[in-house]
């Protein structure tokens, strides 16, 4: 396994958690899922994003932050891989989106400090689905709060995410996910986990599911 440190990543509603899971059974590593159901503000910030984006983001960032520095403190003998179901700078591109620029800053300054103290995953997979897609996701899920995400929020979401990827220079599997289906269709499955058996030099590398 050339990748000790893998994360997936991807819009609201792209398949990033079942993903995760289905890694960690195959390579019986430690898994890392964000606690999205733990912040307080969620469903509070569906109703009223204005009020409620800043100590939503903030939030995520602390507990995101909890998260990933126990895995520079405790190193498990017996998992040699880690597979996590978000990205740290997670927390910058959201609140890039749902801030307004005063807030942003100050937030950017405090994320700036935190995010130096990180381990950084080896390889990101992205998980891209077209809006339409995301929506069917996001309704068989469903979660009450996210039933009236507006289209337009994920676009900007998804705007935010594929231009983070293109400037910086990390190595990103970029999988077009519109018509995945990992848990039923072994085949979409095996293309992940064959693309993790390559080395790639930094940058995106776009994978294909049948």
């Amino acid at each position: 396994m050339n990748y000790h440190f893998i994360t997936i990543e991807g819009n609201i509603g792209a398949g990033k958690t079942t993903l995760a899971h289905l890694l960690s059974r195959h390579y019986n590593a430690r898994l890392v899922l964000e606690a999205f159901a733990d912040n307080p503000f969620l469903p509070k910030f569906y109703e009223n994003p204005s009020q409620f984006a800043f100590p939503l983001e903030l939030f995520f960032m602390a507990e995101r932050y909890k998260q990933l520095k126990e895995l520079i403190h405790t190193k498990d003998l017996f998992q040699s891989v880690t597979v996590s179901d978000y990205l740290f700078t997670k927390c910058l591109l959201f609140a890039k989106v749902n801030l307004p620029e005063e807030e942003f800053r100050l937030y950017q300054r405090l994320f700036d400090i935190i995010h130096q103290q990180l381990v950084q995953p080896e390889i990101l997979i992205y998980l891209h689905a077209p809006v339409q897609k995301l929506q069917e996701n996001i309704r068989k899920r469903n979660r009450p709060y996210e039933q009236a995400i507006p289209d337009d929020y994920l676009f900007s979401i998804q705007e935010t995410y594929t231009h983070y990827i293109k400037q910086h220079n990390i190595k990103t599997l970029f999988v077009d996910a519109g018509n995945a289906d990992f848990l039923g269709n072994e085949n979409h499955l095996k293309v992940i986990l064959d693309a993790l058996e390559k080395d790639y030099e930094y940058g995106q590398h776009f994978i294909a599911l049948p």
